[in-house]
């Protein structure tokens, strides 16, 4: 099952770390979050990869191409030559097409633009490149295909809370409490979609907007509700909060690191 990935945004709200790296670029640690989503999607097989580049997509094809698997995980030197890596297995193992999809156009037309290398696949797989999850793909996919749906995406609660005033005519404030509206999904990404989903868009629409409303109407648009981590970088602070979290190795994302059950 291919995997489409919009890599094209500018990520103007992360101006403050860099104004020259792409988004899908911007690191954790020593990898950028575009190889550990990767990496995520290959652990559950899914290896052929669709990149939809726009900003800066010459850096995203030169960090492949000179691709340093050194700095991926573990590693072993011994006597000065590398012996081995945990993660010796990644990059040469995926399958990457990269393709220009133009400095602004929307999700949908990046998606339009990518459809004649998803021809014969009935099902393909469909993300954001700025957020991580540790999502269990297999049971996501499975539930997707008991339903009659053409779409799919992956719900989640707002990571953060609100603050709601309460405000007097002259400006005055009396009450502020902070709030958290348990009963609010949002659209986390990992979307799965059917090859259909072109009948539904059309030129210059996103994604997510004119052709879901038309899902939705027509009853074919699916949600699976998540509620364990999901994350997504919009703001430095966001990257200051990974980088915590990647330097105490309390890294859930990392689905492949983790002790195989049984």
């Amino acid at each position: 099952m291919k995997v489409v990935l919009f890599c094209g945004g500018m990520g103007t709200r992360l101006r403050e770390h860099s104004d020259t790296i792409p988004k899908p670029l911007v690191s954790i640690g020593y990898q950028p979050m575009l190889w550990y989503l990767m990496k995520y999607y290959a652990f559950y097989g899914h290896r052929d990869f669709i990149i939809c580049l726009g900003y800066r997509g010459d850096l995203i094809k030169d960090y492949f191409l000179n691709y340093d698997g050194r700095y991926a995980d573990d590693l072993l030197l011994a006597r000065g030559r590398t012996v081995s890596s945990a993660d010796a297995d990644d990059v040469g193992n995926w399958n990457i097409q990269f393709v220009e999809t133009g400095l602004h156009q929307s999700i949908g037309m990046r998606l339009k633009a990518v459809q004649p290398y998803l021809r014969g696949e009935s099902v393909f797989l469909a993300n954001y490149s700025d957020q991580l999850s540790d999502l269990p793909l297999r049971d996501y996919l499975d539930k997707f295909e008991s339903t009659g749906a053409l779409a799919g995406f992956v719900a989640v609660r707002p990571p953060q809370s609100y603050h709601v005033s309460t405000i007097e005519d002259d400006g005055t404030v009396t009450g502020m409490r902070s709030v958290r509206d348990d009963n609010c999904w949002i659209n986390g990404g990992y979307l799965v979609l059917r090859q259909e989903i072109f009948d539904y868009l059309h030129e210059g629409e996103e994604l997510v907007e004119e052709p879901f409303q038309r899902l939705i109407a027509a009853r074919r648009l699916y949600s699976y509700k998540y509620t364990g981590f999901w994350r997504s970088m919009d703001t430095f602070k966001d990257k200051i909060a990974f980088d915590r979290m990647w330097s105490r190795q309390d890294e859930p994302w990392k689905v492949w690191a983790k002790p195989k059950e049984g």
